[in-house]
């Protein structure tokens, strides 16, 4: 097969043959599980920024922290951080332009003066349940192809990976 003529699932069957007879390796439906799941990631969220976000001026990590904040703030940003999946840094970063833009207030913590409290502004509030609306329609349209018991067997089964993760060495922010 000519490399051009490659699709996705083309590469996956060129990958099962060439792991397991070149090199041996025996677990090529595990790396079809962990390839599937991360296009279908990749995909699912380049849309939802492309077609919610970034048409407002925002990328895909400043509506996750936006978000967080919106339905659990205020939040100290190290837990905005373990929220959103990103380090405290990136939330540091991200926090800046969401301030200046009058979407979200930094204030130092009262429980612990190095720590700082991140609280969605009146207009933060407003452009969340916009924006929100907007990007629910979407992820109902893409869910909308499964039924909803496919959909809660999905979610169950993407949560026994994330619960069951303890059981090797599992890398992740802290």
């Amino acid at each position: 097969m000519a490399e051009g003529e490659l699709d996705f699932w083309s590469f996956i069957e060129l990958a099962h043959r060439r792991l397991a007879g070149e090199f041996g390796f025996e677990h090529q439906l595990a790396t079809e599980v962990l390839l599937t799941l991360n296009r279908a990631s990749s995909i699912v969220t380049y849309d939802l920024e492309a077609s919610v976000h970034r048409p407002r001026g925002r990328s895909w990590s400043a509506f996750r922290l936006l978000f967080v904040t919106w339905l659990a703030g205020p939040l100290e940003a190290k837990k905005a951080a373990e929220l959103t999946g990103m380090s405290r840094a990136a939330v540091s970063n991200l926090a800046k332009p969401l301030v200046g833009d009058g979407l979200l207030d930094r204030a130092p913590s009262e429980s612990d003066g190095r720590s700082v409290l991140l609280t969605l502004t009146e207009r933060g509030q407003r452009e969340m349940v916009e924006v929100f609306e907007r990007q629910n329609r979407r992820e109902y349209e893409w869910t909308n192809v499964l039924t909803e018991a496919e959909q809660r067997i999905l979610v169950m089964l993407l949560d026994k990976l994330i619960a069951n993760r303890d059981q090797f060495d599992v890398r992740g922010r802290t």
